[in-house]
């Protein structure tokens, strides 16, 4: 038996965040009930907008929805209408105050269950299946992923025999906890039955500490600029004084300078009597 794990399962805590955001004493079963239904209801209705990731949220009497899709419009509709249809079924199917957020997947090349998606679409529209693995691995790379790893299993082209063909290129490194990994899985609906698509895509290293360095390197170039400031305010306050002083010091030079001249005025007129 091989001892497989979820790659972002692996990761939680680490480098990825969870997708369900809540915690219940009670009652724990019938919230993760809501949550598997609150997915099937939205991906069941949005089929072609590409639907990546659902985040729930829950507080005491709201639930907040973040769906993640690559095609948001069809989410949205004209005015919201669409938005506004989902929030009443799932308030139905909640029972509670649900809020919708909207985001816009920027990238839909580097996501993992995107790309799953985008592999089975043309399974069932039966184009070759190594074309479509090879075609898709060139535009995620170009994209910027580092890394691709693709496996369908099933009855792949017709055969009447099921297998596993496996395409990579790049670094997956599955070990490394650091790694930023995203993983897809779908199914294709063929006649001749279901093959299964699994996706791995490495897009770099996460290193906390690098932000830990930026953050100190920015705080200590803070702390410089403000001994800076501090010194040319003090330079500044020399200047002034030595200003003051020096001016002092002319007019102390102009008065001796007067006095000089009234005592030679005397001493020639005294000579002159």
């Amino acid at each position: 038996m091989g001892q497989k794990v979820h790659p972002i399962g692996l990761r939680i805590g680490i480098v990825k965040d969870w997708r369900s955001k809540w915690y219940a004493d009670r009652d724990y079963a019938q919230l993760l009930y809501e949550d598997v239904s609150i997915r099937k209801a939205i991906r069941s209705k949005y089929v072609g907008a590409g639907i990546s990731l659902i985040e729930i949220g829950r507080q005491a009497k709201e639930v907040t929805v973040d769906v993640h899709a690559a095609r948001p419009g069809i989410v949205i509709g004209r005015g919201g209408q669409q938005v506004d249809e989902l929030r009443q079924r799932l308030e139905k199917l909640v029972g509670k105050k649900v809020q919708i957020n909207i985001c816009e997947i920027r990238q839909p090349s580097l996501d993992a269950t995107l790309v799953a998606q985008e592999i089975a679409e043309q399974i069932q529209r039966r184009v070759p299946y190594r074309r479509i693995m090879k075609r898709t691995i060139g535009r995620t790379m170009e994209a910027g992923a580092q890394g691709i790893k693709i496996t369908c299993s099933g009855r792949l082209g017709g055969g009447e025999i099921a297998r596993t063909v496996t395409m990579r290129e790049g670094r997956v490194p599955l070990h490394t906890l650091r790694a930023d990994i995203d993983y897809g899985v779908t199914e294709a609906k063929t006649l001749l039955g279901r093959i299964g698509i699994k996706v791995w895509i490495y897009k770099g290293d996460i290193l906390p500490e690098l932000k830990d360095r930026e953050e100190e390197t920015e705080a200590a170039e803070e702390v410089v600029s403000e001994e800076k400031n501090e010194l040319s305010n003090e330079q500044e306050k020399d200047k002034k004084e030595l200003r003051k002083t020096n001016g002092v010091e002319d007019e102390a030079v102009g008065i001796e300078e007067q006095v000089d001249d009234v005592t030679t005025e005397e001493s020639k007129a005294t000579e002159s009597t």
